[in-house]
Formats: C-alpha cells, sequence, structure tokens
C-alpha cells in the first residue's frame, strides 16, 4: 500500500464511501470445508443462508456486479464466494472490465478448475489460493481441491498462497514450517500469507487456537518471515495478532470494507465474516494489516488510527453516502439455471 492509495482511501472515507468492496459472486462452490464462515448459519444475519440466496449467471451476473462497482467506485475489490471459478467464464469477461476502471481486483479461490495464465501477468490483479495446511489434511477438508489439482491448475500462473492457521495445525511442532517450505519451493507462488481462525461469539470448535497456540503460531512465522522471502507476513503485521481489535467498531477493515452476498443486493455485516464474530479471537490478515497500518505513527507522534477515526466521523456526518443498490426482484429462473458447479 502507496501513498497514494491512503491518500485515496482517506478521501473516500472523508465523503462517507467506503473504499473497498467484497462481493460474494456466486453461492455455489463444490467444496463443504468444515468451518467455513460463508456458509454459517447467522452468516447473513437475517435467517437466512448463502445457499438460499438466489444468485445470477451469465450477462446478469457481469452487469450486476459493473453496477455494484460502477456505483460505489472502490479502489480495492474482493471476488469471492462460494468459488468464483464456479462462474468462470463470467469471471474472465467482468476482471479486465473492472481493472480498466481503476479498480485493484482480488480474486480467492480454492484452484479447484484451471487458472487462467495471463491472470499472472495481469497488473493489480492477485489471485489468492486457499489451502487449508499440507497435503493430508488439505485434501479430507477440501476434495476435489486437492494438492494435486491445485498444482497442476495453477502451474501456468502466478498465486497467492493463503492458509487460515488452525487448532490443529498448531498442535502439531513444526506445522507451519513444513507447509511455507513446500509452497515457497514452488515457481508458480508470488506470496504466502496467513490468517488464524476466527470463530463466532460461543463456537466451540477445534479449529479454534489456545491464546497460547495463537502466540506460538506469532513466534514460528516471525523466525519463517526471515529465511522464506515469499512469505509476506511483516513484523508490525504479526503484532496484531497478539491483540486484534476488539470489536467492529475499532476494525478499520470492517469500518472501511462493504460487502455484498450473492444475490447482489444483501450487505453482510459487520464484516465479511457476517453473523457476531469473536473480534477478540479475530485471525483475519487483512484486518491485521489495516490494524497495524492504523497504529503507526506519523511523524513518529500521531496515530495513524486517531486520524481514521475523526475521518470516518466527519464522513458520516458530513459526507455524502452512496445511494444504496435498488431492490430488485430475485431471478429465480437465473437461480436454478445457476445450480451447476459443472458450467
Amino acid at each position: 500500500m502507496d501513498a497514494s492509495h491512503v491518500v485515496k482511501a482517506w478521501g473516500k472515507i472523508l465523503k462517507g464511501h467506503a473504499p473497498s468492496l467484497s462481493i460474494e459472486i456466486t453461492k455455489e462452490c463444490p467444496l463443504r470445508c468444515p468451518g467455513c464462515y460463508a456458509y454459517d448459519d447467522a452468516h447473513l444475519g437475517t435467517g437466512e443462508t448463502l445457499r438460499s440466496l438466489s444468485d445470477f449467471k451469465g450477462q446478469e451476473l457481469i452487469d450486476g456486479v459493473l453496477e455494484i462497482v460502477d456505483r460505489y467506485q472502490p479502489l480495492h475489490l474482493s471476488i469471492v464466494g462460494g468459488d468464483p471459478l464456479v462462474r468462470y467464464r463470467e469471471v474472465e469477461a467482468m476482471i479486465p472490465l473492472i481493472l480498466e476502471r481503476g479498480t485493484h481486483v482480488q480474486l480467492v479461490t480454492s484452484a479447484f478448475r484451471v487458472v487462467p495464465a495471463e491472470w499472472g501477468t495481469m497488473k493489480n490483479l492477485n489471485v489468492v489460493v486457499s489451502i487449508d495446511g499440507l497435503q493430508p489434511e488439505h485434501d479430507v477438508r477440501r476434495t476435489p481441491a486437492t494438492y494435486e489439482r491445485i498444482l497442476k491448475n495453477t502451474a501456468d500462473t502466478q498465486i497467492t498462497v493463503h492458509c487460515t492457521i488452525t487448532g490443529q495445525m498448531m498442535k502439531r511442532p513444526g506445522y507451519l514450517a513444513e507447509f511455507v517450505e513446500f509452497w515457497s519451493a514452488r515457481p508458480q507462488i508470488r506470496k504466502i500469507w496467513f490468517s488464524m481462525f476466527t470463530p463466532q461469539m460461543g463456537d466451540k470448535m477445534p479449529e479454534i487456537l489456545t491464546a497460547a497456540e495463537r502466540r506460538q503460531a506469532v513466534s514460528d512465522i516471525d523466525l519463517l518471515r526471515k529465511r522464506f522471502p515469499k512469505l509476506e507476513m511483516p513484523e508490525a503485521l504479526l503484532r496484531e495478532f497478539l491483540n486484534p481489535p476488539h470489536n467492529p467498531q475499532e476494525c478499520v477493515f470492517a469500518q472501511t470494507t462493504q460487502t455484498f452476498s450473492a444475490d447482489l443486493r444483501s450487505e453482510i455485516t459487520p464484516c465479511q465474516f457476517g453473523g457476531n464474530p469473536d473480534c477478540q479471537q479475530c485471525g483475519c490478515i487483512a484486518s491485521m494489516v489495516l490494524a497495524a497500518v492504523a497504529h503507526h505513527k506519523l511523524g513518529g507522534i500521531i496515530p495513524v488510527g486517531a486520524i481514521f477515526k475523526a475521518s470516518v466521523k466527519f464522513g458520516k456526518t458530513f459526507g455524502s453516502p452512496v445511494t444504496p443498490l435498488p431492490t430488485k426482484p430475485r431471478l429465480v429462473e437465473i437461480s436454478k439455471a445457476a445450480g451447476s458447479t459443472g458450467d
């Protein structure tokens, strides 16, 4: 994030606009990963679930996403799902159109389908492949997006590997080192990122890290980043994992990112996790990156976070928020047609 991006983001915040968007472009995914926040019953906060929404395909999906981008004019857009590659034809068509608008794009996928080679050369496009640990555990959790398929489907492009650390991983010493060593050696890997599993309030799941496991994960990553240049986890970011923002109002990421679900109208709050996330156990790398920015002191004196809070307050009071998207009838016939993941 360079100075020009910070200035542009600050300008949008002063106007009462979110500089970042995240869009779940489809409810469909060929995977059934344990602990996936997108399919949690509380994700939408409306009593509906992601799979119950009517979503889109074809030109309706392309037009719907571009409508949101043109209305909100984000500096950064995350394309998520489901899995966006379920709608690979539409995504291939819309990405160049979004990039032409000056928006940085991040696409998050399991790579169950081939990632186009040209995506690795597109400026301001980052393809992030989610990998759940080492091959034995990952292949069980994420079939059909197995290690073998990921390696085959990304062989001709450049990707960022993202792994969410779980309690199960941290119960085996050296787990993170083995993971980083394997993926760092692959030529198609541009960067490696780690998050930590973020539970909902009241969850009791084996994926949740204990406080000691979280500290150990931070210590392990701090050592590994010095050995493996592809592991992009700066020290300032790592510190934030030990004291994450305690609520959405303190979270810069939650305050600066607007998330839409697969019907392209439902907004997900308070952040991309939806529901009632346990912020004090948050492990979202995006949240930690922006928390580190907020704690940076301009001239060694004034925390960026103080300026951010004042700017958000100003934008909400005196800005001109974007007019919400009009509600459209749900296109049931499109939803039914979109049910297949093989198209």
